[in-house]
């Protein structure tokens, strides 16, 4: 090797005398390939890396076009090793430009490596691509479309979206393929350029190629899901899909597209896919496709990952259009199937779609709960916690018994990291199917002594206000607590709630027995003395452990200079929290005896949450298609806002009776809350407190509970009433009508004040023609909001805004809680919210809110907008934003 290098100095010297420049030939890739990984240390493979990189250099400026090729082609195995090559780039585009094939594809390879659309440089080699697109060599042609395709901007898009598109007429299969490839490619980039490819593609279904009929599908698929109108325009193309489906599935053997026995399995995979998208929300396009979908689940094998996945595109398909009941249970069995299967990949598919599709057909999911159940007992960690949400999911009132005992017995025997999420979800799922509290009681505990330390807080705060709101059995409630802690006190969320029971309900002890067992005044204070004293407690315990003992001196009051030396040794504490209460209770004990009662009485019971509050009540969605479910909530929520129409002021008034006339019949809304019927409502109204309403209101003479929406019809001649919010809404006119104009029909919409029928409008007044416009507010942590503009009873004006939110919970697991909506419009309007119907969100579940709002100068409507929520008892608080409303423009 010596010998060469000096007979190739003693060369360039001889050149170099002679005034020749001489460039001795470039080392082969091979031979850099094999350098580099003979190189025993990182520092020598840099060192043989920046010998190549600097010859490539000399190379390239010495505008060597005999090496340029090589050249290129060693610095791009250089940059895949991950060392700078950037300095590259030109030389591609010399290569790009070159006649010869060979330099054509290192060139195209080197500008697919180190060009993107975010450098200025690639679009130097447009034109060359344009010239590409357009030569008879059908590779050379390739190579340009698929450099197209890697690192097409949008400015490169709308040069050559015509020249891809003569390509797909081409009659060569190779050149169609790959131009159908670029055209996805181009569609994702720029949307607007998809009409471009529209008449063209429809011919391409009756290829007999089947990459180029893969590529069709795929192309069809992605406009559809990017266009309604183009949705609408395929959908006539069903039948021809139906037809090649069928042809794939009857076809015999094909060595040229056979796999595992199954005729091309990835074209047909494209094409139900293609046909869950044309289906969906499509009566007769679902009900063309049921009998070829019906045809694929029974005759496709499942002993290969081949038919399994074709299986699981079917299945989702049938799920999400409007297909068959018989059908769904089919689907539903295959995935029953899948979860038997030894393959843990496919168990985890089969549980994964399983809750991807549990909203469409609940009841034929739950006559697989047995094999679900099992499935937690499954050593793989991702099929555990797949089965226990999908446990969680098929909780009802029926089965709630059977199905919080399996989950009791994954809590004791999971991991750690599973305890907290499903003692938490066991939780939220006990407070809404228990079939009665000392069950959920019973159970509670039991959960919280498996969870142990691993149990949230928020679990602890849920139990103590189920156990204020359950009087009957706080004394069992306390035995069994003051069982599992007397001698464990390691359990800290089980002691924070035994200690709270303690210092509320304490004196229960003293006053009954509880199987002739009896717990005395000095067994308790040790007892918390323990748990006060425990070092490894939380400070959190020590807190509902000081707080219960010096409770406990308001029910004995023996205990009182037993507690105040305790509370003497804390006020020295080193936590500041436990230093403080210690002070300030032993002040209170000491000089402030008078105080003690107002001060340690016991607790208000804690207000359960809306959503728990009737144990009786079914589930209304059991046993429910998604058709049935979605009537429901669409019924539900035209309730909703005729209640709201009212709520924020119905326009419909009439004349005040004279004294000679018959007092009207007794509204049924006031019978409902036992109001008498009055002849003289009163003016005032709890909404002008709200908004400091100036004018003066007559002495109130009913106490009808109504009055608070001034929702009476019956209105004083002289004055007519007038509330806050009608007022900032700019509906406190009268109209006087006769007494012979009166409605007198039985119509049920008599009880919200002859409201007359009419057909939904926006906020001009203007028909939506069934379509209600909308916009997304925000869309984070699978938490969705929308707006939709909102008629009220006679529709509105320019100066008057009704605005219907709605927040859904995207999730198939997760469950937002306490979500707060805030909104603030500017100084020249008045706005007005509503209750919402719900403040936790189950996965799935959705809530609405009416928005009213007083735009008298009528200026363009924007809101300043604050939500808070939490998702698993994580606090999430979104910073103020501000949106746009454009429906009022």
């Amino acid at each position: 090797m010596q010998v060469l290098e000096q007979l190739e100095n003693k060369v360039v010297d001889a050149f170099d005398q002679l005034g020749i420049k001489f460039t001795p030939s470039s080392q082969r890739l091979r031979d850099l390939i094999r350098q580099i990984r003979s190189a025993r240390t990182a520092a020598e493979e840099r060192a043989v890396i920046n010998k190549e990189c600097a010859q490539i250099r000399d190379s390239f400026r010495a505008e060597d076009n005999t090496w340029r090729c090589r050249n290129v082609a060693k610095l791009l195995y250089i940059y895949m090793l991950g060392y700078p090559a950037h300095f590259g780039r030109l030389e591609c585009l010399k290569l790009i430009a070159s006649n010869r094939y060979t330099d054509k594809r290192i060139g195209y390879l080197g500008a697919m490596l180190l060009l993107d659309e975010k450098q200025d440089v690639h679009l130097l080699v447009t034109q060359s691509l344009k010239n590409d697109l357009l030569n008879s060599n059908q590779y050379i042609a390739g190579l340009a479309l698929c450099t197209l395709g890697s690192i097409l901007s949008i400015e490169m898009s709308r040069d050559l979206a015509v020249d891809v598109e003569k390509l797909i007429k081409n009659s060569n299969p190779y050149l169609k393929k790959k131009a159908i490839l670029c055209a996805i490619r181009i569609i994702r980039k720029v949307p607007e350029l998809m009409e471009i490819y529209v008449p063209s593609v429809r011919n391409l279904l009756n290829e007999k190629n089947h990459g180029v009929l893969l590529g069709a599908i795929g192309l069809i698929t992605e406009m559809c899901i990017r266009s309604p109108d183009i949705l609408t325009h395929f959908r006539k193309l069903v039948p021809n899909l139906v037809r090649i489906l069928k042809n794939l599935i009857m076809s015999g053997y094909s060595p040229d597209h056979d796999v595992s026995g199954i005729s091309d399995p990835f074209l047909q995979v494209r094409i139900i896919r293609l046909l869950r998208v044309l289906g969906k929300n499509d009566q007769e396009s679902s009900e063309s496709m049921n009998d070829i979908l019906a045809q694929v689940c029974t005759n496709t094998e499942t002993t290969k990952n081949a038919g399994n996945s074709i299986l699981h595109e079917t299945v989702l398909t049938i799920m999400d259009i409007k297909s068959e009941p018989a059908l769904r249970v089919l689907a539903v069995n295959i995935l029953g199937r899948f979860l038997l299967n030894q393959d843990k990949n496919i168990r985890y598919v089969a549980l994964n779609t399983l809750l991807r599709v549990i909203h469409a057909d609940l009841s034929s999911i739950q006559r697989h709960r047995g094999t679900i159940v099992e499935c937690l007992k499954d050593p793989d960690v991702s099929i555990k916690r797949r089965a226990m949400e999908l446990c969680f999911a098929l909780i009802n009132r029926k089965n709630v018994v059977e199905m919080i005992d399996e989950l009791c017995s994954f809590l004791q025997t999971c991991e750690p990291e599973f305890k907290a999420d499903c003692s938490s979800n066991m939780f939220i799922a006990m407070e809404k199917y228990a079939p009665n509290k000392k069950w959920h009681v019973d159970q509670m505990i039991k959960i919280l002594k498996s969870a142990g330390n691993n149990s949230r807080d928020d679990i602890v705060s849920s139990f103590i206000s189920l156990i204020s709101n359950t009087p009957e059995l706080h004394l069992y409630t306390m035995h069994q607590l003051v069982d599992m802690i007397r001698d464990d006190v390691t359990q800290q969320p089980l002691v924070q709630v035994a200690a709270w029971c303690i210092g509320e309900y304490g004196e229960q002890f003293q006053s009954s027995d509880y199987e002739g067992q009896k717990v005395d005044e000095e067994e308790i204070a040790n007892l918390l003395i323990k748990i006060l004293n425990y070092n490894a407690g939380l400070i959190s315990t020590r807190q509902y452990a000081i707080n219960a003992l010096v409770k406990l001196t308001n029910r004995y009051p023996v205990l009182t200079e037993h507690v105040q030396s305790i509370m003497s040794v804390y006020g020295c504490n080193m936590n500041l929290d436990l230093q403080q209460r210690a002070v300030e209770y032993h002040t209170v004990l000491k000089k402030y005896d008078n105080l003690k009662d107002g001060l340690y009485e016991q607790m208000q019971p804690f207000e359960l949450k809306q959503n728990y509050i009737d144990d009786v009540e079914e589930d209304i969605y059991e046993g429910k298609n998604e058709e049935e479910i979605l009537h429901e909530k669409e019924k539900q929520k035209e309730e909703a806002t005729k209640a709201l129409l009212i709520i924020f002021g119905e326009d419909s008034t009439e004349t005040t009776p004279s004294k000679n006339e018959v007092a009207p019949k007794l509204d049924p809304l006031e019978d409902i809350f036992g109001n008498p019927p009055t002849t003289n409502p009163s003016n005032s109204n709890i909404l002008d407190s709200i908004f400091s309403s100036n004018e003066q209101v007559a002495p109130q003479t009913s106490n009808n509970i109504l009055d608070i929406f001034d929702s009476s019809n019956n209105q004083s001649s002289s004055k007519p009433s007038q509330s806050g919010l009608d007022d900032i809404l700019g509906m406190n006119s009268t109209t006087v009508v006769n007494k012979s104009d009166k409605a007198s029909n039985n119509d049920i919409m008599d009880i919200f004040g002859n409201l007359q029928t009419k057909p939904i409008q926006n906020g001009h007044g203007e028909s939506l023609n069934g379509q209600k416009p909308s916009m997304n507010v925000y869309e984070k942590n699978e938490v969705k909001i929308t707006f939709e503009p909102c008629a009220n009873g006679n529709g509105s004006t320019p100066t008057q805004h009704f605005i219907q939110l709605k927040a859904e919970n995207l999730s198939f697991s997760n469950v937002v809680r306490n979500f707060i909506f805030s909104a603030a419009a500017p100084t020249s309007m008045k706005l007005q919210l509503s209750q919402p119907d719900k403040t936790n969100l189950q996965p799935f579940e959705n809530m609405s809110q009416t928005i009213a709002i007083a735009n008298p100068n009528k200026d363009k409507l924007r809101l300043r907008i604050k939500l808070s929520y939490k998702l698993n008892d994580v606090p999430i608080e979104e910073p103020v934003f501000v949106v746009n409303i454009p429906f009022f423009e």
